[in-house]
């Protein structure tokens, strides 16, 4: 019974996170004033040329997996991508933006459990100017060729937040996997030493000896990897550093299997993108959530 009291409470706390970030936006709407307001819109300056020809490339008559892949940067078997995203200049002024409303006295909501530090994107309202374009427009065409059985080309939501690790906040990140068919993790920043990630196995064909790969983040570079990689963040070993994490869903995929508990979701009405789900019967419905995947 106490057991089933804790995963009761857990499920009521998870209930009121989308209306607790909804009061937040709105306060950070109404309160905040930003510093660098022109980060909040997407803008092709922001983009690093080297992404803009990848993208280029992937909307072309004559796109195909393996001359894409003459682009990226591959590690191993394990289909994990690394590629230019953003510029220094963007990504300087963004991370000045972020430190600015940390500064600030806003209310800020945190990523998930596992991140002690960061922001919410979508709370600085930065989902339908800035995500929303950057997913459908460029990564999309992107996702389409390296992900197709992953619904690559039809990645219809997100969540994405920026985490950061610094020597007397969060060092490190565990191993997990996440609540997205794909993930854009971009490095955007400060100067830091060591902090590589690590990915292992797929979630859903795991082996008896994992075997684990290490890849070094790069300034205003990003890696692309299945959602349910399992991966994790080693310490960093001096400075300070900021990411972009960009978790895609595709309602296709997760309509069908829920990523979290491989099992046919149960879906509840909810807010906003409702982590990926929705309802199969009308478009004119309420997007929906599977509660056991709220990350």
């Amino acid at each position: 019974s106490a057991v089933y009291l804790q995963i009761e409470a857990e499920v009521q706390r998870r209930k009121q996170l989308i209306h607790q970030s909804e009061e937040r936006r709105a306060i950070i709407s109404r309160c905040y004033t930003p510093k660098h307001p022109e980060v909040y819109t997407l803008q092709d300056s922001f983009l690093a040329p080297e992404f803009l020809e990848i993208v280029r490339f992937c909307t072309s008559p004559s796109a195909d997996l393996q001359g894409l892949l003459c682009y990226l940067e591959s590690f191993s078997d394990k289909r994990i991508y690394r590629l230019p995203v953003f510029t220094e200049e963007f990504c300087q002024a963004f991370v000045d933006e972020l430190e600015n409303f940390e500064q600030s006295d806003m209310p800020k909501g945190r990523p998930n459990t596992m991140n002690n530090y960061g922001v919410l994107l979508n709370e600085l309202g930065m989902d339908e100017p800035f995500l929303t374009p950057l997913r459908e427009q460029f990564l999309r065409p992107i996702t389409a060729l390296l992900y197709p059985e992953l619904g690559g080309a039809c990645l219809d939501s997100h969540k994405a937040f920026v985490v950061k690790y610094s020597l007397h906040e969060d060092l490190d990140l565990s191993s997990h996997y996440d609540n997205a068919e794909v993930t854009l993790n971009v490095s955007l920043g400060k100067e830091f030493t060591e902090g590589n990630l690590y990915f292992g196995d797929f979630n859903q064909d795991p082996s008896p000896v994992p075997q684990y790969i290490e890849v070094e983040h790069v300034g205003g570079q990003g890696l692309l990897h299945r959602g349910g990689q399992i991966h994790g963040a080693l310490p960093i070993a001096s400075g300070e550093r900021w990411n972009l994490i960009v978790w895609m869903r595709s309602s296709a995929i997760r309509n069908q299997l829920c990523p979290m508990c491989n099992r046919k979701p149960e879906l509840v009405e909810a807010e906003g993108f409702g982590d990926g789900f929705t309802e199969p019967l009308g478009e004119e419905l309420p997007q929906t959530l599977n509660l056991c995947a709220l990350g």
